[in-house]
């Protein structure tokens, strides 16, 4: 079976910005999350996968089609939701519904009245009297409801209470049980991706740092704790960064080389932040 997306030295540059060799891969089946800070690149690099800027090199394969000048029949495979609702503020749930089986051949009606009953989105209410909360699970609703094999989801928990977070972790785990189906979703909330993504693909600055199987990268760092001298001492090698303070040392460190000292877990967030802000070594 084919990858849902491949991704090959991607390229896009902007005056001020640019993505450099972006590669990565998402195994059907599977959840990746696109993890990195503001302005690194992973809202770029989900227009580039959606077709909706024109990429300056590499090559990328979504659903084994590439998105620039994509087919309508692509199209419906993938189910978008971005950190703004789409649908113009007038429109109610109704006229969302009516909108959808129009634009979409396969449009489940069943399903996406379902899923207003599940997120308890009124019927009547227009959309500018929406919550934010509320908006973001109307786009959900709208992605999940017309037969889409991948979800392309850009900050889809912002706005949402913890709640309704672990409700729509639910519902993309249950999703990718048909093996056919796949998941990529960037977010700031990295708990969130901790729990429900297999991958891991980390930019920051416009490159790819790493892009990981989730459990391999959480089994292969620990937070080493130690004196200036015993984190020294560390196979430098090994050692991601450092952040010091008048207590002593921590780094984010290999498990091998780490394990003598006093460590702990690392979260993803953990790592992100240790490659970002760790001190020199």
């Amino acid at each position: 079976m084919q990858n849902a997306i491949e991704v090959r030295s991607l390229t896009k540059r902007y005056s001020a910005f640019a993505l450099d060799g972006v590669s990565f891969t998402l195994p059907r089946g599977c959840i990746m999350g696109l993890i990195g800070e503001n302005g690194a690149g992973k809202s770029t690099t989900i227009r580039l996968l959606l077709g909706l800027a024109r990429r300056d090199g590499g090559d990328i394969s979504v659903l084994g089609e590439d998105p620039q000048g994509a087919s309508r029949e692509l199209r419906e495979r993938i189910g978008v939701v971005f950190d703004d609702c789409p649908f113009p503020e007038s429109m109610t749930l109704r006229d969302v519904r009516r909108l959808l089986s129009a634009a979409y051949k396969r449009f489940n009606a069943a399903k996406f009245d379902s899923l207003g009953l599940r997120f308890a989105l009124p019927e009547r209410q227009k959309i500018k009297d929406y919550s934010r909360g509320m908006k973001m699970k109307l786009s959900i609703a709208a992605a999940l409801s017309h037969g889409a094999e991948l979800l392309i989801l850009d900050e889809p928990t912002s706005g949402l209470d913890p709640v309704a977070r672990d409700e729509l972790l639910d519902i993309l785990l249950d999703f990718i049980q048909d093996e056919s189906h796949s998941v990529l979703i960037s977010s700031h909330i990295l708990s969130d991706l901790e729990k429900a993504c297999d991958y891991i693909t980390f930019i920051h600055t416009g490159r790819v740092i790493f892009s990981e199987e989730k459990d391999e990268l959480l089994e292969k760092y620990v937070i080493a704790k130690g004196s200036e001298r015993e984190i020294a001492a560390l196979d430098q090698d090994a050692v991601v960064g450092v952040r010091r303070s008048a207590f002593g040392c921590e780094a984010l460190v290999e498990r091998a080389a780490g394990e003598r000292l006093t460590h702990e877990r690392a979260s993803i967030e953990d790592i992100m932040l240790y490659y970002i802000k760790g001190d020199a070594k």
